[in-house]
C-alpha cells in the first residue's frame, strides 16, 4: 500500500509539473490539494495509535516511521490549500493559448484589488488552475470595513461586456450578502458567461446585483455592451468584480475550479496589459 500512494504522489507532482497547460494537470493539482491531505490525514492518526500499541508492547517498527513519512508527504499539498505556503499553480503565460486582450468592464476609474501572474499581485487566484489569471475588480471607497454594501464605491456600477461573443448563462435570482460575511449561495454568485468569438474560449464575470443582470443565454453582446450592474453575491468579501478567462464551457465543467485558466489581457487602458495589485486603471478614448 505505501508503494501504492508513493507512486501516486509521484504521478500527481509529474502531471502538474509537465502537463499544467491541461485538464490533466488540473485534476492531478486537485488530487493533490484536496484528496490526498484527507487520506494523510487520516494514514497519521492510524500510525499514531499504531506507535503507541509498539510502545505499550515495546516493540519497534522502521515501517511505521515509512508510514509516517509518506502521510506527511500526503499531507503537504494542505499547506498551499490553506496558503501557508503560498505556491501558484505552475502554469506559464508563455504557453498558455489562445490568450485573450479584451475592452476594460467599466466606464470610470477602478482599482485592482487582485490581478497579475504571481502570488504577491493575485494570491487569491493564481493557486488555482482555472483562476490562475483572474482579476478582482473594485472602486474608491473599498475595503472600508463597512457591513452596508452601499457604502463601496463600485456597488451598483454598470458592467460593460468585454468582448464580442454568445452568452451562454446569465443568472441574477440570488441575492447579495453582507458584506464580510459568509452567508453566501454559491461560489460565483449571479453571473454572466460569454464564448467568446475570436478564440472560442470564455469569459466569466462573476459577483452580479441580485436582478441586475440585463442579458440571457442566447444573446449576442458586444463590446460596450451593458451586461448587469455590480453586486455582492457569491463567496465575496465585499461588492467587485470577478473576471476570468478559460478553456472549458463553464456550464459543462464538473466543478469551478475543474478548468484550465487562460491569460486575459486589456487594451484601451492607462496601464500594463495585464495590470497588477494596487493599479488603478482608467479607460482610453480611442
Amino acid at each position: 500500500m505505501i508503494k501504492i500512494f508513493i507512486a501516486i504522489i509521484l504521478l500527481a507532482w509529474s502531471s502538474v509539473l509537465f502537463f499544467s497547460n491541461s485538464l490533466i494537470g488540473v485534476y492531478a493539482w486537485a488530487l493533490l490539494k484536496f484528496i490526498l491531505p484527507i487520506i494523510g490525514f487520516v494514514g497519521v492518526i492510524i500510525t499514531a495509535i499504531l506507535f503507541i500499541m509498539g510502545i505499550v508492547k515495546k516493540k519497534r517498527s522502521r515501517k511505521l516511521w515509512l508510514n509516517l513519512f509518506v502521510n506527511l508527504a500526503l499531507i503537504f499539498p494542505f499547506l498551499m490549500t490553506s496558503n501557508i505556503i503560498k505556491i501558484s499553480y505552475p502554469n506559464k503565460i508563455e504557453r498558455s493559448h489562445p490568450a485573450i486582450t479584451v475592452k476594460w468592464p467599466f466606464a470610470e476609474e477602478t482599482v485592482v484589488a487582485w490581478g497579475g501572474d504571481t502570488v504577491e499581485t493575485n494570491l487569491n487566484h493564481v493557486t488555482w488552475p482555472s483562476e490562475r489569471w483572474a482579476y478582482d475588480l473594485v472602486m474608491e471607497p473599498y475595503d472600508t470595513g463597512s457591513k452596508q454594501n452601499e457604502d463601496y464605491g463600485i456597488w451598483d456600477k454598470e458592467v460593460y461586456s468585454p468582448v464580442s461573443g454568445q452568452v451562454i448563462a446569465a443568472y441574477d435570482g440570488e441575492k447579495d450578502i453582507n458584506p464580510g460575511t459568509e452567508d453566501f449561495i454559491s461560489l460565483q454568485g449571479n453571473h454572466v458567461y460569454i464564448k467568446i468569438d475570436e478564440t472560442d474560449t470564455y469569459l466569466l464575470l462573476n459577483h452580479f446585483k441580485e436582478g441586475s443582470v440585463t442579458v440571457k443565454e442566447g444573446d449576442h453582446v458586444r463590446p460596450g455592451t451593458v451586461i448587469g450592474r455590480i453586486g455582492n453575491s457569491g463567496t465575496t468579501s465585499e461588492p467587485h468584480l470577478h473576471i476570468h478567462h478559460q478553456r472549458q464551457d463553464p456550464t459543462k465543467v464538473l466543478h469551478p475550479i475543474l478548468a484550465e485558466g487562460l491569460p486575459l489581457y486589456f487594451e484601451g487602458i492607462n496601464g500594463g496589459a495585464m495590470p497588477e495589485k494596487e493599479d488603478v486603471i482608467l479607460p482610453v478614448a480611442d
